[in-house]
């Protein structure tokens, strides 16, 4: 083989590797962007660069699988969506309290559920793994319920943090999590979700 034959076929191999490893990652990345959604962005306008992003989503999934998750009984699921019903209805007349209780029950049902309780942020990372669809709307009720404790709350937006807390909640008990404050056609009827809105 002639030294032009040699660097032609070295040159052919490298240059097929290359491809093969821009497959391998945009695969990577398609199947990270899939499983997390929007939480995929979000991370990634966190991070310095998008592959510290995806080595944090990928350390999340590794983290996650360590978790004993747990299914709610029917009779948890019950006893919990009737505790979210009574609390929307307390909404009416106590609407800052009323937050600061749906953020207890949500820890409640996330803990219930085998997920760790502890720093919001490690609560959003294991999360994300399976709720990444509604951990926005997670981190806007809990960023509504940090301002109602220091007292800047409107009523309306203790009204959008339950709406938030909602989406999370149900997702948590496996129910389709309602559309908050969303454009007409998202926005499904919802008797629970009524009460908020009076």
């Amino acid at each position: 083989m002639s030294p032009t034959q040699i660097v032609v076929t070295v040159l052919v191999i490298l240059v097929v590797a290359a491809i093969a490893a821009a497959v391998v990652v945009a695969g990577r990345r398609r199947a990270l962007r899939q499983r997390f959604g929007p939480e995929y962005d979000h991370v990634v306008a966190e991070q310095e660069s998008r592959s510290a992003a995806e080595r944090e989503l990928r350390d999340r999934e590794r983290r996650h699988a360590e978790l004993e998750l747990v299914p709610l009984t029917p009779e948890s699921r019950a006893r919990y969506a009737e505790a979210w019903e009574e609390l929307q209805v307390r909404f009416i007349d106590s609407p800052a309290e009323t937050v600061g209780q749906a953020d207890e029950l949500v820890s409640r049902l996330i803990a219930e559920r085998g997920y760790p309780t502890g720093e919001f942020d490690d609560q959003i990372a294991h999360l994300s793994v399976d709720h990444a669809r509604t951990l926005g709307h997670y981190r806007d009720a809990h960023e509504i319920h940090l301002r109602n404790s220091r007292g800047e709350a409107s009523t309306e937006d203790l009204r959008q943090a339950v709406v938030h807390y909602r989406a999370l909640f149900s997702d948590l008990l496996g129910e389709e999590p309602p559309v908050a404050a969303g454009t007409p056609e998202q926005r499904q009827p919802d008797a629970a979700h009524d009460a908020t809105n009076r």
